[in-house]
């Protein structure tokens, strides 16, 4: 299976609260490609732990995906982003590097909010849910 779909931060928090359509879609999505997130949604995931259980609850659901670290091209085409995107759409940091990962890599990606994305020339943004 050599398609990756990179998951981004907002379906992995429903899936975690084991939201229906979230994970209902991660199945369907993992039945056709490999599932992958960015090394900046494991940290996002991370910071949003209360303590140590939540925390080992999220390197356990971590551990489902191939984690994608944040390297040189990654952190150039993010800093590219940043200075397309941001005075004309907000782009923010996060969102940056989390779709340069995803360029870069030539992965699909998917994320419940579509505005954050849908404007960046060469992200293969997938709709969600799936229609």
């Amino acid at each position: 299976m050599s398609k990756i779909v990179i998951i981004d931060t907002d379906i992995l928090i429903d899936a975690g609260r084991n939201i229906p359509e979230a994970v209902t879609y991660l199945e369907d999505i993992r039945e056709q490609a490999s599932l992958a997130i960015s090394a900046i949604t494991q940290m996002e995931l991370m910071v949003g732990c209360r303590n140590k259980k939540e925390l080992n609850a999220v390197d356990m659901f971590v551990r489902h995906f191939s984690v994608l670290p944040i390297n040189k091209p990654i952190t150039e085409k993010a800093v590219e982003l940043i200075r397309q995107y941001r005075l004309s759409h907000g782009l923010l940091i996060a969102d940056a590097l989390i779709a340069a990962t995803a360029i870069t890599t030539e992965a699909e990606f998917v994320s419940k909010n579509q505005r954050h994305y849908r404007f960046i020339k060469g992200l293969k943004l997938l709709s969600y849910p799936k229609t």
